[in-house]
Parts: structure tokens; sequence; C-alpha cells
């Protein structure tokens, strides 16, 4: 199966009308926040395939025809939910770490530990249901450590290396640190059974069932 997975960036490549044609393969979109509802949107529409995501830290509502947006239509929000997508388990956990109070989806340390904490019912209840907890984790923030920044805003979360040694998605997929800001240029990096890929603009995912 073929993911396209997005964030952060509007790409003219992709919101494009020759989108259907360059992504014909996609069968499913994963979003990993600060997009535009109507970015998230149009791909729905264009490819005709559903996008998953989580929110960033500048998600924000829009207007459309006087009418209050708070989340892009025809799209699935799996932050603290677990969703099967043709036997595959993505669930994830969205925001980045508090630096003010001013704009969207930020947590401490603390409650985005609550937030995994949450989360853990529905991963245990793969494990028993499935045999394995979550197999593409979505994030807004890296790992603490890993692809993320040496300011707070940039920082990545702790807790998420709870979800690399507990539950052990095979991959964990975040934005957030855009590869122009220099802070750390990687955008893929193995942990354990997780593959962490930084999905800034975009990328193409291709994943194979069963394989670790």
């Amino acid at each position: 199966m073929q993911f396209l997975t997005v964030s952060d960036e509007v790409v003219p490549t992709v919101y494009s009308l020759s989108a259907r044609e360059r992504f014909a393969a996609v069968e499913c979109v994963l979003a990993c926040g600060d997009l535009p509802f109507y970015y998230l949107e149009f791909l729905v529409t264009t490819l005709g395939v559903p996008c998953l995501y989580v929110q960033g830290n500048h998600d924000k509502p829009e207007v459309s025809e006087r009418e209050q947006i708070i989340a892009p239509r025809g799209c699935i929000s799996v932050d603290r939910r677990s969703h099967a997508h043709a036997g595959i388990l993505i669930a994830g956990l969205g925001g980045c770490l508090r630096y003010n109070r001013d704009s969207g989806a930020q947590y401490t340390e603390t409650e985005q530990m609550l937030r995994l904490l949450a989360l853990a019912p529905r991963l245990f209840f793969n494990r028993l249901r499935h045999g394995r907890y979550v197999d593409i984790f979505l994030t807004h923030a890296p790992p603490r450590g890993i692809h993320d920044g040496h300011d707070r805003p940039h920082h990545g979360f702790r807790a998420f290396h709870t979800v690399l040694q507990r539950f052990q998605p095979r991959y964990l997929i975040h934005g957030h640190i855009h590869h122009t800001y220099g802070y750390n240029r990687g955008i893929e990096t193995q942990s354990g059974a997780t593959t962490i890929l930084n999905t800034v603009g975009y990328r193409l995912l291709n994943y194979t069932a069963g394989e670790r």
C-alpha cells in the first residue's frame, strides 16, 4: 500500500490539478498537522482516498461562506484514537510542546503523557484483537532528541519515547521541524523497531503488511 504523508507546507506539486495522475497509486493520506483544511479536503476529493490526521500547533478554524470550519471535512482524526485502514493500525497524538498560550494545540510533557495514557487502552485492545498495538503512529512534534530543535518551540516530546519503547510502531511519522530550520537535518531515523520519518512537505511511503 502506498501512503502520501504531508505536513506543515502546502506543496504546489501536491496542490495541483495533476495530483490525481501524479499520485494515482496512493491509497491513503496521512497528515501530521499545520496544514490548511482546504488542502486536506482537496487531497481527499482529488485522490478519492481517506485522509487520517493529527493537529499541529498552528491549526485554526477557517471561515467558508460564513461558516466556521473547525476541522477538515471528510477527514478522520486519529488524535488519541486508533483507526484500522485496510488492516493497518494507525493512531496518533497531535500538538507540540507548550511555549505560549496563543496558538493551537500545545501541551506540557505531563499533559501529553496523560493524553498517551488516555489512548493506551485502545492500543492494548489492538494487541488483544490483532496481536500488535499499532503499525503507524502519527504525531506533529517528534520525539525529544530525534529530529528536533534546540529552542523550546521545536523540542520534541519525551512522552513519545514511551510510544517507541512500549508500543513499538513500525513507523512514527511527524512534522513540525522544517528542513530549512537547520536544527537537525535528519529526516529518517531508526529507533529500535520503529522508523521515524519527518514528513514536512510531503513524501511517499510504501507499506508492505507483515514486514518489520
